[in-house]
């Protein structure tokens, strides 16, 4: 998935072509200043105020409790990008967005998009990461406010995935104990448990995650064989031979090599015969520019905000080998471009 420059009248076009137009400044102040509208629209409530409807500035501006000027300012620069539409004295949201910008929407991105204001700020201390290698310790230094935002954010980005993953795990239908590491909202494990009518999860979260993780997965499980358990993979046992399927999506980045050695070694003692280890992450390509934008981009992210950073699959599935386990499939996603799921069969 690429973003491109794409452009809107006949003089854009022929600067594109010729190299005329400034690139890099078009996709730098240009660009973080659109990203940086669409989050102070969905922190500030407007695209919910909006909603299926239409509204003059004044109003929205009423509503949202913002300044009548700014706010106007901040609705024509939505028009300009592509989110709203301007009807003469009032504004409305594109259909196409409502699924993302909605709250009535399972699919709402509000939460993730709220949390990136948060990852601005860790962003914005990439040179001092570069000149010093010190990645940012992100995880010691979240407050419980921020936990709150940031396990509703994985929500957002899980909605989807995790329905259509359920369907691609190869469990056996008779499949009856999973472990969840660092599954916090517990999608993943929600989705799998109703594919799976004898299935339960057991979701192993830090301690001060647990309190706004948990409290995702209650409003969404109807099977109630969901349970949170604090404890930390790394250091904790997790027992011999009882599960069917130990999981753990969006975590290994934060490990290093040596330790997700270890820790598919305790997995692989955790497995029952037959049982699956998977690991699911947004994957570092094995040469660069490989994966295109996406895995390029989040390849710097992770290695800013992670002791590690993304890996490769050729990684995953050593750690699973040398732990005794045999590659089995790799899982690819549309609803989460650049994720994949590296399983491995004991």
């Amino acid at each position: 998935m690429k973003i491109v420059l794409k452009a809107e009248n006949p003089l854009e076009w022929i600067a594109l072509k010729f190299n005329l137009a400034p690139r890099p400044m078009i996709e730098t102040q240009i660009s973080f200043t659109a990203a940086r509208a669409v989050m102070a629209a969905a922190e500030l409530g407007i695209f919910e105020v909006i909603g299926k409807g239409e509204k003059s500035a004044a109003e929205i501006a009423r509503e949202c409790h913002t300044h009548p000027h700014s706010t106007t300012q901040l609705l024509d620069c939505l028009v300009g990008i592509g989110y709203l539409r301007w009807n003469g004295s009032t504004y409305s949201l594109k259909p196409a967005l409502r699924k993302w910008l909605l709250k009535e929407s399972e699919s709402n991105l509000i939460g993730k998009l709220r949390f990136q204001l948060l990852e601005w700020n860790w962003v914005a201390g990439l040179e001092n990461y570069l000149r010093t290698g010190k990645p940012l310790d992100v995880h010691d230094s979240t407050s419980a406010a921020d936990w709150q935002l940031y396990q509703e954010a994985m929500r957002d980005l899980s909605c989807n995935a995790a329905k259509e993953l359920a369907g691609k795990v190869p469990l056996p239908a008779n499949a009856t104990r999973m472990l969840d590491i660092g599954g916090s909202h517990g999608l993943y494990s929600i989705a799998l448990c109703e594919r799976h009518p004898a299935l339960r999860s057991t979701i192993l979260e830090l301690p001060e995650a647990i309190e706004s993780a948990s409290a995702i997965a209650k409003r969404y499980d109807k099977t109630g064989r969901i349970n949170h358990q604090p404890g930390n993979a790394l250091a904790d046992d997790l027992g011999e031979v009882q599960y069917d399927l130990v999981m753990i999506n969006n975590v290994v980045h934060h490990f290093s090599a040596e330790q997700n050695t270890a820790l598919a070694a305790k997995v692989a003692c955790a497995l029952k015969p037959g049982g699956l280890y998977a690991i699911g992450d947004m994957i570092h390509t094995e040469t660069p520019g490989e994966g295109g934008v996406v895995a390029s981009v989040l390849g710097l992210y992770f290695s800013l905000t992670s002791a590690s950073g993304n890996w490769p699959t050729s990684a995953m599935q050593n750690w699973q080998t040398a732990a005794g386990l045999k590659p089995h499939k790799v899982v690819a996603l549309m609803s989460l471009p650049g994720w994949k799921m590296v399983i491995a069969r004991k």
